[in-house]
């Protein structure tokens, strides 16, 4: 059915205790430390993984131990939002933390390659659970009025685990087993889990549900086949992307033709046909791919093609990862003030114009201009994020809050896979059409040793060529800062979070 406007009041929160302010924040500082194991996961695996490879061996295999993890992860984020509105967000965190802690000590237990690949799997379907139910949980306890301000708080923790999970990886490697790196998880979460059992209570209708086994089966499998060829990408042959790319899209369309047929679906398909819902999927779908888009091929450019530090190039990261959070909170201040609208326009003309500073970047810029580039980027998508994540929560009913927020999770996560599948074969592409035997191009370039034995003649035509080809990448981010200033205008006018006469609830 179409959005309703009519007046509504604003709708309570489906938990009791937890909704006294002292309790309030047991919640938040729970929900913040699971969200802090999972910013970290990839980043103190990454410091380890020389150590770990040379005691279990099997070089070959050691992508697939970041590999496993993501894809269980992402194809498990739905289902996990789905069953949080079925049957409560205490006890499917809780399930998926058991899972994620289980799995985190086995893998310090691992004895080669393959197990602590499969260790990896399974510790990915418990971390599924985390971050889209841990942000559904803030919104049920937090108005719309306050969500936006603490948005920002959760924010700021994926900052803090940029900052110190290189430190930690390498600390604990120095100085202990390399099983520390998982290990470290069995603390932080039986700390969270205690202090989110005793803080939060919930109250739930009691009736029978169904679940949607055939709509789970098909989601799982045709997201895991699309997360895989993503992934994969510059690994399999073309023959074998469109085989099972193909496979990954018919069995999508056989979920969503589905999905309509039945009472309570997995995947509320009509939730979708709402502006504010699709507007926000279609956002941080955006925004993964254009997320990627910065994160990991400015600092290329300027250690290869600039010929700076790999300090400089980490102040890149930091101006931009620094300055999402504080995105987000002003986000807060916009939208009480004006409306989800206006926010995300903001939002979305920052990253246009920090998109057209990137598109126009070249190797004599100043580190200052690519800085401020990276940082008004953030800060931008920060805005846009926020205002878009606080309005669908807002806009749907709490029973299908949890869905609601687990679909925009996994649609960044679609988005950043996406983003660096495609802005990789396009670098790799121009690269083989520029300078024969190219391959390791972008390695030899990133090491300062190399980069200065070169001959003048020859390091100038290898940066040139590699500048040129991650020019690409930056183009393509113009194009997609564009299209998000265009998904702004699907919010509608004078919707914001002290306005809910405005907004009414997306019903099905």
């Amino acid at each position: 059915m179409p959005e309703d406007h009519s007046a509504a009041p604003q709708e309570a929160p489906p938990l009791n205790d937890a909704a006294a302010p002292s309790n309030r924040r047991f919640v938040l500082g729970s929900v913040m430390a699971m969200m802090f194991m999972i910013a970290i996961e990839g980043t103190i695996v990454a410091t380890a993984m020389p150590t770990i490879v040379g005691d279990l061996g099997d070089f070959d295999l050691f992508s697939w131990v970041f590999t496993a993890y993501l894809l269980t992860q992402a194809v498990t984020i739905p289902i996990y939002g789905r069953l949080a509105d079925f049957y409560g967000r205490r006890r499917v965190l809780f399930f998926g933390m058991a899972i994620f802690l289980g799995a985190s000590l086995l893998c310090g237990f691992a004895w080669g390659m393959v197990p602590l690949i499969v260790f990896r799997a399974l510790q990915g379907i418990g971390a599924g659970a985390l971050m889209p139910v841990g942000m559904t949980i803030v919104a049920d306890i937090y108005a719309p009025t306050e969500r936006a301000r603490i948005q920002a708080y959760v924010s700021s923790v994926w900052v803090i685990a940029a900052l110190i999970a290189p430190l930690l990886g390498a600390f604990f490697v120095a100085h202990w087993n390399w099983a520390t790196v998982f290990w470290i998880n069995l603390p932080l979460g039986a700390i969270a889990t205690a202090a989110l059992a005793w803080a939060l209570r919930e109250v739930r209708a009691r009736h029978a549900r169904r679940i949607d086994y055939w709509g789970s089966a098909l989601m799982v499998s045709g997201s895991g086949a699309l997360m895989f060829v993503l992934v994969n990408a510059t690994k399999l042959s073309l023959a074998t992307i469109l085989e099972i790319g193909g496979a990954a899209i018919l069995t999508l369309t056989l979920l969503i033709a589905y999905e309509v047929r039945i009472r309570e679906p997995m995947l509320p398909i009509v939730l979708w046909r709402a502006p504010i819902t699709l507007g926000g999927n279609l956002a941080n779908l955006v925004i993964g791919a254009m997320l990627m888009g910065v994160t990991a091929f400015l600092p290329p450019y300027v250690q290869g093609a600039m010929g700076r530090s790999a300090i400089v190039a980490g102040f890149m990261l930091t101006a931009m990862s620094g300055s999402w959070p504080v995105g987000s909170a002003v986000a807060g201040q916009v939208m009480q003030r004006t409306s989800y609208r206006t926010s995300a326009f903001a939002g979305a003309a920052l990253v246009v114009a920090g998109g057209v500073l990137l598109a126009f970047i070249a190797p004599q810029r100043s580190a200052l201009y690519v800085g401020f580039a990276a940082c008004l980027s953030g800060f931008g998508m920060g805005l846009v994020n926020n205002s878009f994540l606080v309005a669908v929560q807002s806009t749907v009913d709490a029973s299908d809050r949890g869905v609601a927020t687990s679909s925009i999770v996994f649609m960044r996560m679609v988005g950043q896979t996406l983003g660096t599948a495609v802005f990789g074969g396009i670098v790799n592409a121009a690269l083989a059409g520029r300078i024969a035997g190219a391959g390791d191009i972008v390695d030899r370039m990133l090491i300062p040793a190399f980069r200065d034995s070169l001959a003048p003649a020859e390091r100038s035509a290898l940066m040139e060529a590699l500048g040129a080809s991650l020019h690409n990448v930056f183009l393509i981010d113009l194009a997609l800062a564009l299209a998000l200033l265009a998904l702004a205008a699907l919010l509608p006018r004078g919707l914001s979070p002290v306005r809910p006469t405005l907004s009414g609830k997306i019903k099905r």
